[in-house]
């Protein structure tokens, strides 16, 4: 009998001590609410408002396309590259947890319409596929700051500080509004941690190849 290998050990050890977690944050959703969520006449509301919009996919985006351009035109297409790649990321690993948001429909804080759990995709007769207030879990918004970290710090470990900070400032904006539990967030950064892993191996050595491309292409001209 084979041994499984290391990396399918750690795989397993990850899948474990992520269902645990998360599993410990439902525990603790009410009470983690109750010290973070902040009314909408507090100051810290609005900087809550702020670090969320900075967590949306399309800042991310744009901000990625634009630097990495940016530093391609400056004569750094590594640095252009792994800019890009960063970005990229974030928005694959926001992507697929706004996918698995909308199919398990569960509530959000903010919505006393219906008692809090998870819907799926039908409700009371209706379809809830991507209905706002039923899709709490996980937060798209946390899986795309979270992969952006992950990312950024298996490219460049100072980024990677940096870019921890405000994930954590995405991740607590999206409580302090009430657009997510706890569990939300958690579960967002188990998926996406694992996900730039496997896009570092997938994807950063052709972006990099293609971004010197470009830049050789741009220096002929």
């Amino acid at each position: 009998m084979t041994k499984p290998s290391g990396s399918k050990r750690r795989r397993w050890l990850w899948l474990l001590a992520g269902v645990g977690v998360v599993g410990l944050a439902f525990l603790l959703d009410n009470r983690v609410a109750a010290a973070l969520v902040e009314p909408r006449n507090s100051p810290w509301h609005e900087v809550a408002w702020w670090c969320s919009k900075i967590g949306e996919g399309w800042v991310v985006g744009a901000a990625g396309i634009f630097f990495a351009l940016l530093f391609l035109l400056l004569n750094r297409p590594r640095l252009a590259a792994h800019i890009f790649f960063i970005a990229l990321t974030s928005e694959l690993t926001g992507l697929a947890a706004t996918i698995l948001r909308t199919l398990t429909g569960r509530t959000r804080p903010s919505n006393h319409d219906v008692p809090p759990g998870f819907y799926g995709i039908w409700h009371d007769g209706h379809f809830i596929l991507g209905q706002a207030k039923f899709s709490a879990f996980p937060s798209g918004h946390a899986g795309s700051a979270v992969g952006l970290a992950a990312a950024a710090w298996l490219v460049h470990r100072g980024w990677g500080s940096v870019a921890a900070v405000y994930a954590l400032a995405v991740m607590w904006s999206r409580i302090a509004l009430e657009c997510h539990h706890l569990s939300d967030v958690l579960a967002s950064a188990v998926l996406a941690i694992p996900l730039a892993i496997f896009f570092k191996h997938v994807l950063l050595t052709s972006v990099e190849f293609q971004f010197g491309n470009l830049h050789r292409a741009w220096k002929r001209k």
